[in-house]
């Protein structure tokens, strides 16, 4: 008898509350004065939890396809704006061959990735434009990617000289969504764009790693979270294991997917994700 995952569900349903509770907040709401509005926190808190469960869904999923032992999602609560840190599936048997790699390395991110781009979208057309005064000291605003700033243009048009769009908490969590993509897709060591780039780079993926890794500290004048990422890199370490049988050529549909994956790290990926006014 299939024990239940009592673990995975607690820290499910916590990170649902955490989520629901900073949704509310972003709202305005006290929940401690009116705890019984946490539930307008839902379109933040439903979206988002949509999003990171697709995302590691679709790699528990696609880890079964390729036999290779994987737990279910653990989701991470936290008491932050947005009420996590993520999720994460845990690998109990290593990958071992390159399909499977790439496979189990882009189905996250892509799934995650379809869902934000409609939540986006969604969001976006409930969005309003309004009239923005000089953002004061310690004001945080958020950085656009290629693909959100065009969403934001076809959905809602040209945002006049001193307006800006208050996004919608649906559009909010598809934001994050399509940021956490981008961050998930980053080709370093073990990431899910690690193990895509590994599968088609071979032993060229780490002097890629070396690189990036440079990368993201410069870009740590821009965004000062940048730097950490670096540093977590370089702790988790930038070298991919080997797979254990190494089949060639790699054939086109996964090539397909790798290219894929690349192009959206490339339109998801912000430079300066959050900025504060100093």
């Amino acid at each position: 008898m299939k024990r239940i995952p009592h673990l995975h569900i607690v820290l499910f349903i916590i990170t649902f509350l955490t989520t629901l509770a900073a949704g509310a907040l972003q709202k305005g709401i006290n929940i401690i004065a009116e705890p019984h509005r946490i539930w307008e926190g839902l379109p933040f808190a439903g979206t988002l939890m949509t999003i990171l469960l697709c995302h590691e869904l679709s790699h528990y999923i696609a880890s079964k396809k390729h036999h290779t032992k994987a737990t279910l999602p653990y989701f991470i609560p936290a008491p932050s704006f947005i009420g996590t840190f993520g999720a994460f599936i845990k690998m109990k048997s290593p990958i071992i061959t390159r399909k499977a790699l790439i496979d189990i390395g882009a189905s996250g991110p892509i799934a995650g990735f379809i869902i934000s781009v409609f939540a986006s979208i969604i969001g976006l057309s409930m969005s309003e434009i309004v009239f923005m005064p000089p953002a004061g000291e310690g004001a945080l605003t958020l950085g656009d990617s290629i693909l959100f700033s065009f969403l934001s243009k076809i959905v809602i048009g040209i945002t006049p000289d001193k307006h800006d769009i208050l996004l919608h908490p649906v559009a909010f969590a598809g934001w994050i969504g399509l940021f956490v993509t981008s961050l998930n897709l980053i080709p370093i060591g073990q990431l899910d764009g690690g193990h895509v780039a590994f599968a088609i780079l071979r032993e060229r993926h780490r002097h890629v790693s070396i690189v990036l890794v440079v990368v993201l500290a410069i870009l740590g004048f821009y965004w000062e979270g940048w730097v950490l990422w670096a540093v977590l890199m370089l702790i988790l370490g930038i070298k991919h294991p080997p797979v254990l049988y190494w089949e060639s050529p790699l054939d086109p549909k996964r090539r397909l997917i790798g290219i894929m994956a690349f192009i959206i790290f490339v339109i998801t990926f912000i430079p300066s994700p959050f900025k504060i006014a100093l």
